[in-house]
């Protein structure tokens, strides 16, 4: 993956699935469309939920999307009105999770945070996805000049890490929630620009592609019917590995001031609350902490699984 700053990924550390036989590697590339189809559903499973690592990421994305949607409606307490009476209480039965400095209770902060986190992270790959897509499609068709203009603008948003570059565009736009999904949304459409243009131009002279263009379908006609579902898997692949690093960088802006602010219940802004009380009340920062590892966890594993289930060159030959 793109951002080297960051820890090595599970399943660069060795960690792989059953190699596809011989025969079905064959079968998936001749195969009708719809034996294809159930081949990759096959794979999905195989990949998903027999691997042991792997279904354990998809048990914590499926759980922390479940408390994305009801999070907010099942809090014990309430996310932002603190009780005085019980600042800085250890976890207890009446706080699971304990309380902050101010009295807030952190497990119906956690429990509200993950909407926060995650829909934040997907407005971030939304606005990348998006763009990054429709001028990869822009530069893979059009090809001369206009190619040459996209990659080098596309290049010199690449040498920058996405962390430092979306430092640099929150501290313009100043603090909050909305700037950090800007800046993090130009760190991040870059790679998916060059993702689908590298998928154009492998695609666009495929022989059903060049029917299509005999018979007058347009280039959006092509595109949309053509080229984009058969390059819908590095993409898949390529968002599902993105989302732990665009929670974590998100928690990283918030750290820092950049991201959500006080009082907002964001895990970032959550830990850079309690840091200073660290040593007398672990829990204010641990909790958060572990809601993020854990999320991001989760979500590389997926990819992992994702990426050897959909990527027939990351399968070992048996």
């Amino acid at each position: 993956m793109q951002q080297g700053s960051l820890p090595t990924k599970a399943g660069d550390a060795g960690l792989t699935a059953p190699a596809f036989p011989a025969a079905e590697q064959a079968d998936a590339v001749t195969a009708p469309r719809s034996l294809r189809q159930r081949l990759r559903r096959q794979r999905l499973v195989r990949y998903l939920v027999f691997n042991p690592l792997n279904l354990f990421g998809l048990l914590v994305v499926l759980f922390v999307i479940l408390l994305a949607i009801v999070g907010p409606y099942i809090t014990p307490y309430s996310p932002t009105v603190p009780d005085y009476t019980a600042m800085l209480g250890a976890p207890t039965g009446a706080h699971i999770f304990g309380t902050d400095q101010i009295g807030y209770d952190i497990f119906s902060r956690i429990l509200a945070g993950a909407r926060l986190s995650i829909g934040t992270a997907t407005g971030v790959l939304a606005v990348a996805v998006v763009f990054g897509l429709f001028l990869g499609a822009v530069a893979g068709f059009a090809g001369g000049w206009v190619d040459e203009i996209i990659m080098r603008v596309t290049d010199m948003f690449l040498a920058f890490p996405v962390l430092i570059l979306a430092l640099a565009i929150a501290a313009t736009l100043g603090a909050g929630l909305t700037s950090a999904i800007i800046a993090l949304a130009v760190g991040y459409w870059p790679w998916y620009t060059r993702l689908l243009r590298g998928q154009v131009l492998s695609l666009k002279q495929r022989e059903y592609v060049e029917a299509a263009r005999s018979l007058g379908v347009s280039n959006v006609g092509i595109m949309w019917r053509h080229i984009l579902p058969n390059a819908i898997s590095p993409i898949i692949i390529e968002l599902s590995q993105d989302m732990g690093y665009a929670i974590l960088n998100i928690a990283a802006l918030s750290f820092i001031g950049l991201g959500a602010q006080p009082p907002s219940p964001e895990w970032g802004a959550m830990i850079v609350a309690g840091r200073d009380f660290l040593r007398t009340a672990w829990w204010t920062c641990a909790f958060p902490g572990l809601a993020i590892t854990v999320t991001v966890l989760g979500f590389n594993l997926v990819g992992d699984g994702l990426r050897d289930a959909l990527d027939p060159r990351s399968v070992e030959k048996g």
